[in-house]
């Protein structure tokens, strides 16, 4: 019988199997940041335990709250930089030259296809996106990481999305997840890997496969998972070039984690990309879904662009495309945040900032900031916001605040026009 991606990756990295469903397997990447991990290391440190199993595979950033914003976060960071200091760990990326975790690791080539990685957030699960097993896990399973190098899962069950076709104008990756949240339900794929197929991924940027793995959470997912390709050698190459003597061979060696023809699946759902239309959270729910022009003319008071979600590059040219030469509308503040130095970097040499700002956007620093309500744009209670990050929960970026989520075209689209509006309109 043949085995899925996730299965082949936790028989490579198996340690041991204390229960019939649960597996120990060795990890080859931890990350963190300062809100999740500086609790582990103060528990590690009171039991004595202030050790680690190597500090070269261990990744650390700050970047939720940057700079910090009180002495509580100024606390937290200053726990983080203490502890990488003293263990020795290199990869540290300190205010300066942090940004968002999710965008920041991959971009320096820290996650590879076959890897295992978990860290203290949820949306771990983007960096499937390499075909790699990445999960967020709870405070004692990292500490069990930092410390020994393994964390425990249960059988990787997988739920596969093969999604076929071209996506249609206006559509985009964050359209497609949207769409398989509706379809599979926030506990559709809990304890879960949520693998994305077809040609329609296959055409797919790096950047647009982050974003579909991403919030295989919003689903319950424990991770999302894509094959790696010539895509994904070509993200890679620069980190690779040295173990590989061509991309040819590169590939070939990928392959080797691409699931079986014959493995067997939880469930299998299949979409028709041509049917796929803009799509917006509606409630408090990531799977509460609609099509946008079915909230089409609803007043918006904030929109945020950024995130570990859409706050790459590409997401930033979308953006750019469809405000250049306009002005956003009076009634709606436009907050913007490259999600690494390197992205904001490259959108100043492409002149993409100077049309934001011509626009009236404001851009700030890399961070996580807005999307989960801890600073740089939080909504005032009654207020409404169209967002391109992943979460919608009741006061997610503020109190009393309602979110949207959707694709950064429908976030550049009611930037222009202050209220709902499909970007189609627009394009």
């Amino acid at each position: 019988m043949g085995k899925t991606t996730a299965e082949k990756i936790f028989e490579t990295h198996m340690v041991e199997k204390p229960a019939e469903d649960i597996n120990v397997i060795s990890l080859d990447m931890v990350f963190g940041h300062e809100v999740t991990t500086p609790p582990a290391i103060l528990d590690l440190q009171e039991k004595g335990l202030d050790k680690v199993f190597d500090p070269n595979k261990i990744k650390l950033v700050i970047d939720h709250v940057t700079p910090a914003k009180d002495t509580q976060t100024a606390i937290q960071h200053k726990i983080l930089r203490d502890w990488a200091k003293k263990h020795g760990i290199k990869d540290f990326f300190d205010v300066g030259r942090n940004g968002v975790c999710h965008a920041i690791f991959p971009e320096k080539g820290f996650v590879r296809p076959g890897y295992t990685i978990i860290m203290g957030d949820s949306h771990t699960c983007t960096h499937g996106a390499f075909g790699a097993f990445a999960a967020g896990v709870g405070t004692t399973d990292l500490e069990g990481g930092m410390l020994k190098g393994v964390c425990a899962f249960k059988d990787p069950k997988t739920i596969k999305i093969e999604v076929n076709g071209k996506l249609p104008k206006g559509v985009y990756s964050k359209d497609v997840i949207l769409a398989v949240i509706k379809e599979l339900g926030v506990n559709g794929a809990t304890d879960k890997v949520i693998e994305f197929t077809g040609d329609t991924i296959r055409a797919m940027s790096m950047e647009a496969r982050m974003t579909l793995t991403n919030m295989a959470i919003e689903a319950g997912g424990t991770s999302g998972i894509i094959y790696p390709d010539e895509i994904t050698v070509d993200y890679l190459w620069d980190f690779i070039k040295d173990e590989y003597k061509t991309k040819e061979a590169a590939l070939n060696d990928f392959k080797k984690w691409w699931s079986d023809p014959d493995a067997v699946y939880d469930k299998v759902i299949k979409i028709d990309a041509a049917t796929l239309e803009p799509m917006i959270t509606f409630g408090y729910k990531p799977d509460q879904v609609k099509k946008v022009k079915e909230l089409e003319g609803s007043p918006v008071n904030q929109v945020y662009i950024g995130s570990c979600t859409n706050g790459r590059i590409e997401d930033l040219r979308i953006v750019a495309e469809m405000v250049k030469g306009k002005k956003i509308h009076p009634d709606v503040r436009v907050i913007l945040s490259p999600a690494t130095p390197k992205i904001f970097q490259q959108a100043l040499k492409e002149g993409i900032i100077d049309i934001l700002m011509d626009a009236e956007i404001t851009v700030t620093n890399p961070t996580c900031g807005a999307c989960l309500g801890m600073s740089n744009g939080i909504l005032a209670p009654g207020e409404v916001a169209v967002t391109t990050t992943n979460r919608n929960f009741n006061g997610r970026m503020g109190k009393g605040g309602m979110v949207h989520l959707a694709s950064p075209a429908t976030a550049a689209a009611v930037a222009l026009t202050g209220k709902i509006t499909d970007p189609r309109a627009f394009l």
